[in-house]
């Protein structure tokens, strides 16, 4: 194991920070919350992230807690250098995502359903539409009449997209990403389909909402795209999303309290960095004040009219869209096994995870049943609570 906690994971000011996350113990994966640096095992208060997050009060934090101790002297350690101990943040909660939010990934969502997945024909594409709308994309609030206006001139021009209809259009894109218990966190690998040629990271920040539908925190997120899949076909979303470890969150969450608010979020700016095994190095940047919906109005849109009885997060889009070469000219970027793709926002703190195939990374095999199983097995879950509660 390494010696201590690498301190570049955590938010810079950390130490005044209130975190939520989980870490697997000896006997299994355990709820814990950071306060003042320090570590306390939640478990006893609330088995399960979700539960702790659902009766999180509206004032401080909950109490019973029992100290693990000080944050800084844990070693996590990364999968690709022996076993990972940092799980992601979320248990229970659905992963959803919204998608286009962002007037240059709506561009590029546009390009990929023209190039029709395939990347040779994507830079001329590129060129062509950012000459002739792009500017305009970037100026019009969704839903308003100026964007049914941009709309019909678009139609006129023959470039209208069922991507610009989201990007533009009074209705955000919101989707499942991820099933419950499917996500990887800090330090694990990430997963990309063995038969895709074309795919990328998405840095992200996600939102971590309650059953009632408040928005308590964040964290950051990787939604690992397969650009090739939903290119050829929108009705593709399932298969260029939802792959084994294709969604990272992580570190840990970080709940709204004096010193985070929402308006952290609204302002965030993430920086991106990807370490490919033959040298290659590609950056980026997202910032939050390029969004075209407000983060909360995502949610309320997520929301909708269904009931998340667990609560959920929501992926918030990215401004990334990476368009710089790695082999060959004009075809732009895509994966290789091996590379090391770090997410940073000061307030969130990093994620980090290396690629590889969703064939070869870690199977997922601990589902609900399995932590149902172990919390019984802990005494954290009586099975005539969960009889009556069912009842």
């Amino acid at each position: 194991m390494t010696d201590s906690l690498p301190a570049a994971m955590l938010p810079v000011d950390w130490r005044d920070a209130t975190l939520v996350g989980r870490i697997l113990l000896p006997e299994g994966p355990t709820p814990v919350l950071v306060k003042g640096g320090e570590v306390f095992d939640m478990s006893a208060v609330a088995p399960t992230v979700a539960q702790l997050l659902a009766n999180w009060p509206e004032k401080g934090v909950p109490a019973g807690g029992k100290s693990l101790g000080k944050l800084e002297d844990f070693a996590f350690q990364k999968a690709w250098e022996g076993k990972s101990t940092l799980l992601s943040p979320i248990d229970l909660q659905v992963v959803k995502a919204a998608g286009v939010t962002f007037a240059v990934s709506a561009v590029e969502r546009v390009i990929e359903e023209r190039a029709r997945g395939d990347y040779n024909r994507a830079q001329a594409i590129r060129d062509d539409l950012a000459a002739r709308v792009g500017g305009d994309i970037r100026s019009v609030v969704p839903g308003t009449e100026a964007a049914a206006k941009l709309k019909e001139a678009l139609i006129a021009d023959g470039l209208w997209s069922q991507y610009l209809e989201v990007a533009i259009g009074p209705d955000a894109e919101v989707f499942t990403k991820s099933p419950v218990l499917s996500s990887v966190g800090w330090g694990e690998e990430v997963g990309v389909r063995s038969d895709s040629t074309w795919n990328n990271p998405e840095p992200e920040v996600v939102m971590v909402v309650d059953p009632k539908g408040r928005a308590l925190g964040a964290t950051l997120g990787n939604d690992v795209n397969l650009r090739c899949f939903e290119g050829r076909s929108a009705l593709l979303l399932g298969k260029a999303k939802d792959n084994n470890a294709s969604c990272a969150l992580g570190p840990f969450i970080r709940l709204f309290d004096e010193g985070f608010t929402i308006d952290d979020v609204r302002s965030a700016v993430l920086d991106l960095r990807i370490d490919g095994p033959e040298g290659y190095v590609l950056e980026g940047r997202s910032s939050m004040d390029q969004i075209s919906r407000d983060p909360l109005e995502l949610i309320r849109q997520a929301l909708s009219e269904h009931h998340y009885p667990d609560g959920f997060v929501l992926m918030l889009g990215t401004l990334f869209a990476p368009t710089q070469d790695r082999d060959t000219p004009g075809r732009g970027f895509t994966h290789k096994v091996g590379d090391v793709v770090t997410v940073t926002s000061p307030k969130l703190g990093t994620l980090e995870n290396r690629v590889t195939t969703s064939k070869d990374a870690r199977a997922w095999t601990f589902g609900i049943v399995a932590l149902m199983q172990n919390l019984v097995s802990r005494g954290l879950l009586k099975v005539e609570t969960a009889k009556a509660d069912a009842a």
